[in-house]
């Protein structure tokens, strides 16, 4: 803005070359835009679901007005199939019906979003808002308080990063952790053999959870490779898979717009769907709220000590 204004040597200027999205014209003109370029949302769109609105103008600006609109077809079909379709059929419901089941029966407080493409590398960190302050409540819509399981905790990191961080506790940890897998056949940068190294990755690790590795299996390995029978009593226990964790395919054709739509939506619908099973509000954040009150109390006892104020540089020898 400030290079803006030197530039053009008249504020005046502002009000043709800026746009603002906004529900407040009074203030937008007092800023000095001209609200005939004010793009307006609605107060009942929340900020875990403004990309479908308004607020979705940065993404046409860094994707473009087609791909938006694509981005929406996708998220438009996946609407239409929710609500047509019947339950037993139905993605998000069968998906909010397999969360909550695992949370509450199997004692599964988290689950993972593990995405094999750079491009969904944070993918998981946008639903960890998206499920975690929608349906992390102890609150019924009733005002009691809830004797079972709510939202659960998500986390997530794309692909082979994860693989070297945390996939060793979800095979063979003491924490059940469902798994949703998602992953795009065609990449958008082929380089090499390079996708299909990271496909592979994903369906042996899919197939691992899915299946394990039992004592009989790992003890006919050893005899196949002629291994010292001596050793196989101390290295079975340590090859053994027993435990199956849950985990859930989410394979697409490629990783367009369109898909990208109904997968963020085929999300969203799915916690809209366990917030109306657990009986709580979902789109309500009461307790963010409460941290904001805090800060603006907290701000101005800051500015008052004196430990916050600047630093002496020291000398440099």
């Amino acid at each position: 803005m400030t290079g803006f204004l030197k530039t053009a040597g008249d504020e005046k200027h502002v009000a043709k070359h800026f746009a603002a999205l906004s529900t407040n014209a009074k203030a937008v003109g007092e800023f000095g835009i001209d609200t005939a370029n004010m793009f307006e949302f609605w107060d009942w769109v929340g900020g875990r679901y403004s990309l479908w609105s308004a607020i979705g103008l940065s993404i046409i600006l860094s994707v473009g007005f087609d791909n938006f609109v694509e981005l929406l077809s996708g998220a438009h079909a996946m609407d239409k199939h929710f609500s047509t379709t019947p339950a037993e059929k139905n993605l998000p419901v069968l998906l909010a019906l397999i969360g909550i089941w695992y949370n509450n029966f199997f004692g599964a407080e988290t689950e993972a979003i593990l995405p094999y493409d750079q491009y969904m590398h944070r993918f998981a960190a946008y639903f960890q808002q998206g499920n975690m302050e929608s349906n992390g409540k102890y609150v019924d819509r009733n005002g009691n308080a809830v004797d079972y399981q709510t939202g659960p905790i998500i986390w997530g990191e794309p692909g082979t990063n994860g693989q070297h961080a945390f996939y060793q506790l979800i095979h063979q940890g003491t924490k059940m952790v469902p798994c949703d897998f998602i992953a795009p056949a065609i990449t958008h940068n082929p380089l090499s053999d390079h996708h299909q190294k990271l496909l592979s990755n994903f369906f042996a690790q899919t197939e691992a959870l899915a299946f394990g590795k039992s004592r009989e299996v790992v003890e006919q390995e050893y005899r196949d490779q002629g291994k010292d029978p001596a050793q196989l009593e101390h290295v079975v226990p340590f090859k053994v898979f027993e435990r199956q964790p849950p985990n859930q395919l989410h394979p697409a054709a490629r990783n367009y717009a369109v898909q990208l739509g109904a997968l963020i939506a085929l999300y969203e619908h799915k916690i809209f769907t366990q917030g109306a099973i657990l009986n709580i509000f979902t789109f309500d954040q009461w307790g963010v709220e409460l941290g904001k009150q805090l800060a603006n109390r907290i701000l101005p006892e800051l500015a008052m000590i004196k430990l916050f104020r600047p630093m002496i540089a020291l000398p440099t020898v």
